[in-house]
């Protein structure tokens, strides 16, 4: 049995990518262009435009609390194009109610979980979001030129291990921007040491160079 989800955001919401980790043993659960195509009762209609249609009352929705927060969600079981028998949620913060703007959608190829638990199981997305993010800021994931499998996986363990130390190397568990400056310093601090050694082991500019060089 399927036990194991993955979770992204709309660029991966397809039919390929949504096979692919099926055979892997995985659902899918991401958010969706509020573009797709849905067919409610046959018909096929643009997901927003059926928001826009159900969102003049609250009588389809259920409001449904996740991390706190109340949200208007309409669950749409069926088929999408290319992607058979899955939940598409339509979602509005219950302060902007069927604001086209606030609107978001997602989708889950489990039909069997619930309207909560999709939306739980999506919100574990933000944590990963944000160690790309810190990886593509300061420990150049965005910029490495490495082509082999094996590379890449090298790579991506040093990445782990330097994201690892920057939230426990200082001595204590602390957030990974406030590791990473800490380390960041601590380095920078060596390298002031490192100079005003060598400048006072030297008489001039040239054997200064030797020292530091």
């Amino acid at each position: 049995p399927v036990m194991s989800y993955f979770l992204c955001d709309c660029w991966y919401v397809s039919e390929k990518i949504i096979n692919t980790f099926a055979q892997r043993g995985f659902h899918t659960i991401g958010a969706l262009k509020t573009n797709r195509l849905l067919y409610p009762s046959g018909m096929k209609k643009k997901l927003r435009e059926l928001a826009a249609e159900l969102s003049v009352t609250h009588r389809e929705f259920d409001l449904v609390t996740v991390k706190k927060r109340n949200y208007y969600v309409y669950r749409y079981e069926g088929n999408l194009n290319g992607i058979e028998n899955a939940v598409v949620l339509l979602s509005y913060p219950e302060k902007a109610f069927g604001n086209p703007k606030a609107l978001r959608a997602f989708i889950s190829t489990n039909a069997a979980l619930s309207t909560q638990e999709i939306l739980s199981w999506y919100v574990c997305r933000w944590p990963i979001e944000v160690f790309f993010r810190q990886c593509k800021d300061k420990l150049a994931l965005d910029s490495y030129q490495i082509r082999s499998a094996q590379g890449i996986k090298r790579y991506w363990l040093l990445m782990s291990l330097a994201h690892f130390m920057c939230a426990v190397g200082t001595g204590r568990f602390c957030s990974f921007e406030t590791g990473y400056h800490e380390i960041c310093d601590t380095i920078q601090l060596e390298k002031y040491r490192y100079l005003f050694q060598c400048a006072k082991e030297s008489n001039d500019f040239d054997s200064f160079m030797k020292f530091a060089v």
